[in-house]
């Protein structure tokens, strides 16, 4: 079955811009409280969350208006990161977890993540047939049936708690500087208070949202700021989080920025020296560096890659058993701790290693020597398809004979924006250059 609304993490697009309206919203609600509250009989929950972005006031009373009228009863958990509904929603019985967030997209858009009563994320085929829901239209409940609505205060000090239970018992994070920067976003609160409350000493920025300026010049797309903090204060590391705070960027204390695939790397080397790793292998995407491939070899362990996104990381996770995957832009996922990515958790499993070892950031986020990596962006407009073009065709098969033996391409349409993503790898820096330059100039042409 194909898919219409959904791309690689959800619904998102432009708030007030189809498919991001409140009447999708509102169709979308009840077509997922119809979908689940057909599992079982009895008493049906779902958990929603939000970011901090203006829009999400709007998005969290449309979807509460279409799963009431379903007879699903709603609980309203505010402003909390991702992970937390992957998490409260097993922990709260609840058939469903619905995370309103676009994580590092603009303030002006906005997203509809949906998880299962197991806090996992819905397969494709799960989007295909709600999607079918949508197209058809359900049925409402009977008056008698329309569900309630109720909003929990303390879901993010459950998250919390959960959080600080994935470090040793007893350890503690005293006499380290972290700068935090919560992009304004969803961990606004929560990631500063777990850090004091470890006992970290905590400077945090990206902490006063006012509705417009999440990820704005701030976060883990956007981590200048921060390394500029870190060595204006002299910070031990930086932790820059995302708009919904499912994805970490680290700086260390000279402010050099550290992308996913370093952090991977030091986790599965000390997992696999615990007999933590389970089967061996780490799990990325096709955009993680060959330098990482390289690394996980030279250790006896294995790097597997998926298509782009985390749910996709997650799902072969769990189909071959393996315990820790993730993306080079920052989700790390943990399956023994968590149900997707989660930048919070990953940061204190970083300062865990700091205080273990008694080493300094910048000795434990150099595990490989990355092979040159360029990656390029290019925005088409509405109803343009630049990669069925003859002409962005012809370049890109000229650039991937010239790579032969010597790196690799990969060109990819954004599941989440009107972007064509043009990668490359190769250890000339010219001809790693020339190639995605080329792709680029072509690709802008027709967009």
């Amino acid at each position: 079955m194909t898919r219409k609304l959904f791309g690689t993490d959800g619904v998102r697009g432009t708030a007030n811009t189809y498919p991001m309206t409140v009447e999708m919203a509102v169709s979308l609600g009840a077509a997922v409280g119809r979908y689940f509250r057909n599992e079982h009989n009895g008493v049906h929950r779902v958990v929603i969350g939000k970011d901090t972005r203006l829009s999400g006031y709007m998005f969290e009373n449309a979807l509460t208006a279409g799963l009431t009228s379903t007879g699903m009863n709603v609980l309203l958990l505010g402003p909390v990161p991702t992970p937390a509904v992957g998490l409260l929603t097993p922990s709260m019985r609840a058939d469903l977890g619905i995370m309103i967030s676009a994580s590092h997209n603009p303030a002006a858009d906005n997203g509809i993540k949906f998880f299962g009563p197991d806090g996992f994320k819905l397969s494709d085929t799960v989007e295909a047939e709600i999607e079918a829901l949508v197209e058809s239209g359900v049925a409402p409940a009977q008056p008698h049936n329309i569900g309630r609505a109720k909003r929990i205060d303390d879901g993010r000090f459950r998250y919390q708690e959960r959080v600080k239970s994935t470090l040793p018992t007893g350890l503690r994070l005293d006499g380290i500087k972290v700068v935090i920067d919560c992009a304004n976003g969803a961990a606004y609160r929560t990631a500063p208070e777990v850090l004091w409350e470890l006992g970290a000493d905590v400077v945090a920025m990206g902490d006063e949202p006012n509705g417009v300026n999440i990820n704005a010049d701030c976060g883990s797309t956007k981590p200048q700021k921060a390394a500029q903090m870190v060595r204006e204060t002299g910070a031990d590391v930086g932790i820059c989080l995302d708009g919904d705070a499912d994805r970490i960027i680290l700086i260390d204390e000279t402010g050099a920025v550290v992308d996913g695939d370093q952090i991977m790397a030091l986790l599965a080397a000390r997992w696999a020296e615990e007999d933590r790793l389970k089967g061996g292998a780490l799990v990325a995407t096709v955009m993680s560096n060959l330098g990482l491939e390289r690394f996980m070899t030279s250790k006896g362990l294995r790097l597997e890659r998926t298509n782009v996104g985390d749910r996709y990381v997650v799902e072969t996770m769990r189909a071959k058993g393996y315990n820790l995957g993730g993306e080079q832009s920052g989700h790390i996922v943990m399956t023994d701790f968590a149900t997707t990515g989660d930048g919070l958790m990953a940061g204190l499993q970083f300062l865990s290693e700091m205080v273990r070892t008694g080493r300094q950031a910048s000795e434990l986020t150099r595990s490989f020597a990355p092979v040159p990596q360029l990656l390029k962006n290019v925005r088409y407009g509405a109803g343009v398809l630049p990669l069925e073009d003859a002409r962005v065709q012809a370049v890109i098969r000229d650039a991937e004979e010239k790579l032969i033996g010597k790196g690799r391409l990969l060109i990819r349409k954004s599941g989440t924006e009107p972007l064509i993503r043009v990668m490359a790898e190769c250890e000339d820096d010219v001809l790693l250059t020339t190639v995605v330059d080329g792709i680029v100039a072509e690709v802008e042409a027709v967009a």
